[in-house]
């Protein structure tokens, strides 16, 4: 039986003896829990090597996949919505015309960029302190024990990245390389949750909203009103992202509480980075599966934004000039009248107006239109 809460001493001593009592119980008595099964090691070697461990495993067999499957469904999403034009938006305000695969494609690869966050550190985390045993020095442990420990973890686990430390004494005195994971998390959380404001802003309405996107309807989204539909989903991840950030700020303040050989806020640390890639490899997941794989454009609140918008005379500039291109933006937003009606007038010529306000070409910007 495991009955030790979480919140221990420090060290986690408390569960590493559980554990060792219950192998030596498992052999019928006849390893001792501290003689023999805790043999050449220390609770302050061992307890932290686990963690690093069980981190570098969650990583590797389920977040890293679960970010990849993610980013290839944003990436898809760019592809089949390469062509549809609209509004682009800057301070929440009207800007030049952009295409929906446009935001897509940046969407993946702020997820493609997190993964490459997330695994740069895991070289550092597969460093396992294990050897140093009470302070680092390897008090009463022979000095094959550790290489012949990584090499049957590594065998019988498949994990990648798991090696000696730098420096054993370094190890065992801090959690440095569980806060950078920790962080590498945070900053996929930031983006995350960037991602999806976005969506739910975009899916927003269906008649007095953004309403570029149609969201994938999951359930009832309100027990008083008749057909109203929430983006679940997106509220989903973002509720996670910031659980994963205060969990972080926990880890961080844990990291920073190690005096002289040891970091004793080992449980704590562990309890919520564990936390925080579980969430993450299940909510992006979910993202990937039950929202995104089923957005659909609503043209007619693309087209609205991308005609509406009063920032394509950005496009005027080169031709006219900025002062002249401001003044008829202006005349066009006091009056409410068409931006082309309004340009003609001020002595624009329709022809190089039509010419010059094409709004695929204006959201290819310098790139090649297609």
């Amino acid at each position: 039986q495991f009955p030790v809460d979480v919140f221990q001493t420090g060290s986690g001593t408390s569960t590493n003896m559980n554990v060792n009592e219950v192998i030596s119980a498992l052999t019928g008595g006849v390893a001792h829990p501290n003689d023999h099964v805790n043999m050449g090691q220390s609770s302050n070697d061992t307890f932290p090597s686990a963690v690093h461990l069980a981190a570098l495993d969650a990583v590797q067999r389920r977040l890293l996949p679960a970010l990849d499957h993610l980013a290839s469904a944003l990436e898809a999403k760019s592809v089949e919505f390469h062509d549809v034009v609209k509004a682009g938006r800057t301070h929440l305000m009207d800007a030049v015309p952009i295409t929906l695969g446009q935001e897509f494609g940046g969407y993946g690869a702020q997820v493609r960029l997190g993964i490459e966050r997330i695994s740069a550190t895991l070289d550092r985390v597969g460093q396992i302190p294990l050897g140093g045993t009470a302070v680092g020095n390897g008090l009463n442990t022979p000095a094959e024990f550790a290489s012949m420990v990584r090499g049957v973890v590594v065998d019988l686990t498949g994990l990648r990245h798991v090696g000696a430390p730098l420096d054993h004494f370094e190890a065992q005195a801090n959690r440095d390389a569980l806060v950078e994971l920790s962080g590498a998390l945070r900053g996929l959380a930031v983006s995350l949750t960037k991602i999806a404001q976005d969506i739910a802003l975009m899916g927003s309405g269906p008649r007095a909203g953004i309403g570029e996107l149609v969201l994938p309807s999951l359930q009832k989204g309100s027990s008083i009103m008749p057909g109203k539909v929430n983006p679940v989903m997106a509220e989903v991840v973002l509720q996670v992202a910031a659980q994963v950030i205060g969990n972080d700020t926990a880890i961080t303040i844990g990291g920073m509480q190690g005096q002289f050989e040891l970091n004793v806020r080992v449980p704590l640390i562990a309890r919520n980075l564990l936390e925080s890639i579980d969430l993450l490899t299940n909510s992006t997941t979910a993202f990937a599966d039950k929202c995104i794989a089923g957005l659909a454009v609503n043209p007619a609140g693309t087209e609205r934004g991308a005609h509406g918008t009063l920032a394509v005379a950005t496009a005027l500039n080169e031709h006219i000039g900025y002062d002249l291109a401001t003044k008829i933006v202006a005349a066009a937003a006091d009056s409410g009248r068409p931006l082309r009606e309004v340009a003609i007038e001020a002595g624009v010529d329709a022809d190089l107006y039509d010419s010059v306000i094409d709004l695929r070409r204006i959201a290819a910007g310098n790139e090649p239109l297609a």
